[in-house]
């Protein structure tokens, strides 16, 4: 007696879906048409998912045995029945990409893709202030756009188009591929009308029937606030265009510079802040240069040097409202040099212990 559970590698109260995950898996590595397969592994493959993919010959298998359920495959195989002799499941489904296409079984309709252009990727680079606060920035790009003549349908204006009779006026032709389970046919894209099922009758005189052609387009790009080094930007539909179809899209990586004064942490921005001794011991009030203008700072008595002063809401914009905060680092500087005067202050308060 066959173990269709060993066979196909899964427990005995493996789920329908551990099973198919498990025959799909099984299938592909023993497929007759593939390096390394195997016709008679295939066929013991697929007698253990007929049998356990349907719940009533399982629950039979389960209790009697694989002779429960036909003494053996319970498989009708017919490989001159184009594909056909399978049960309960889509051959084009499942071996699909064995084949470099979806397959689907002869005489079936595959749904026709609009062609798309390809996407275009370009670095900019961001002063620290406008990836904080957003900006505006226009760049040129020389690129496949759409011809501004015949609005991208390729014929001259004023002029009609024909069917095309390269695909009959479908805008697809059908790719037959013969395997071991029989002919299995695709749709691709007419590459004469480029999916379009018609062509012109006399070509644009622009563009000579492409439909696109080389560009200079200035784009504009809006940098959102709060963005940071390495994120990137989509701008949809702003690739290069293709004939018959819709442009790709433009990514724009953002590179942020380096501020001497600011340093960024999420949506805190720190800053430095010197003070004198002796604003330090008797506290003071400063002002100080931010990102979006001046504030004032009451630096409070017997401040150390490296303390923190947290300024609530003067950081970066945040993507749902409101601002991080601004942390300023207090960076205490003696004098270079010592008048005779301070110099005999500040032995006096070194006697004092200060």
């Amino acid at each position: 007696m066959k173990d269709y559970y060993t066979i196909l590698g899964v427990p005995h109260n493996a789920s329908q879906d551990d099973i198919k995950k498990a025959f799909h898996k099984l299938a592909h590595q023993y497929h007759p048409d593939k390096s390394g397969g195997s016709e008679e592994k295939f066929k013991e493959v697929n007698e253990a998912y007929q049998v356990l993919s349907d719940e009533k010959k399982r629950t039979h298998y389960d209790r009697y045995g694989s002779g429960s359920v036909g003494g053996g495959s319970g498989v009708e195989w017919d490989f001159s029945n184009s594909g056909q002799g399978f049960e309960g499941f889509d051959i084009g489904d499942i071996f699909g990409d064995m084949f470099g296409f979806g397959g689907s079984p002869a005489g079936s309709h595959a749904n026709r893709q609009t062609p798309r252009g390809r996407d275009i990727a370009m670095d900019i680079e961001l002063p620290f202030k406008e990836a904080a606060f957003g900006a505006q920035r226009a760049v040129l790009l020389r690129k496949t756009g759409a011809c501004t003549s015949c609005k991208g349908n390729g014929r001259e204006p004023g002029t009609k188009t024909k069917p095309c009779v390269s695909c009959n006026g479908s805008g697809s032709v059908h790719e037959t591929h013969r395997s071991f389970f029989g002919t299995f046919t695709k749709l691709r894209a007419c590459s004469v009308c480029r999916a379009m099922g018609e062509v012109p009758l006399e070509p644009c005189r622009a563009c000579r029937g492409e439909g696109v052609l080389q560009v200079s387009e200035e784009i504009s790009i809006t940098i959102p606030p709060g963005l940071q080094d390495g994120e990137m930007i989509k701008l949809v539909g702003k690739g290069e265009a293709t004939a018959g179809g819709y442009a790709g899209d433009l990514y724009v990586k953002v590179h942020v510079l380096g501020d001497k004064r600011f340093n960024r942490s999420g949506y805190d921005i720190t800053t430095p802040l010197d003070v004198t001794v002796t604003e330090a011991l008797l506290g003071a009030a400063k002002q100080l240069e931010i990102l979006d203008g001046s504030i004032h700072v009451q630096v409070p008595p017997s401040t150390q040097s490296g303390s923190l002063l947290r300024i609530r809401g003067k950081g970066i914009p945040r993507p749902r409202g409101g601002r991080g905060d601004l942390l300023i680092h207090i960076v205490v500087k003696p004098p270079h040099k010592l008048s005779k005067k301070a110099k005999q202050l500040l032995e006096e308060l070194q006697k004092e212990g200060i």
